[in-house]
């Protein structure tokens, strides 16, 4: 029974494949090879998930999943790109147009004593640095911008993120 099982796994696979529907949606396949596929076991797939997230976040999700028809699995994850795959294996990618849940429960931005508009993990003051982005002209800026970016910008969402962004590139210092 396992043999027949591997069998149409890789079947599915190879139709999937060759139809373009790992890569460019699923496949359309016979009424009989469907039959063949419910009348056996399921299949145990261990699935990871991968998202990458606006700030350069990547978290993976990694689970256990019994796959009763490859027809639905594969409808399940049509969102998601395959970045790999084997028999009993698939991990998936999917860009996400977020800010990572890290940013928003405790990122914050914040500058370095060299003047780099930088992302913590908690407040500026000694906390660990999440990413960087550009040095800042400091004498340019309020005192109030400095002081806000001294002791921290809470960023809560995307449209945060992006604005604080927005708001402190043009006192970017340009490379020559």
């Amino acid at each position: 029974m396992r043999f027949k099982q591997k069998m149409i796994w890789w079947s599915w696979l190879a139709i999937l494949l060759i139809g373009g529907g790992v890569f460019g949606g699923i496949s359309t396949v016979t009424a009989t090879q469907l039959n063949d596929q419910r009348n056996t076991e399921p299949l145990q797939m261990t699935v990871t998930l991968e998202r990458v997230y606006l700030d350069g976040e990547i978290s993976q999700e990694t689970f256990q999943e019994t796959v009763w028809s490859m027809e639905n699995f594969w409808a399940k994850y049509d969102q998601w790109q395959v970045l790999s795959i084997d028999e009993s294996t698939v991990v998936f990618k999917q860009q996400v147009d977020d800010i990572s849940p890290l940013l928003k429960g405790n990122g914050y931005f914040g500058i370095t004593d060299d003047g780099v508009l930088t992302i913590f993990n908690g407040r500026p003051d000694r906390s660990r640095i999440i990413q960087s982005f550009f040095q800042i002209d400091i004498k340019k800026l309020e005192s109030k911008a400095q002081k806000e970016l001294l002791q921290g910008i809470p960023i809560k969402n995307k449209d945060r993120y992006v604005e604080v962004l927005e708001t402190f590139k043009p006192y970017s210092i340009k490379k020559e």
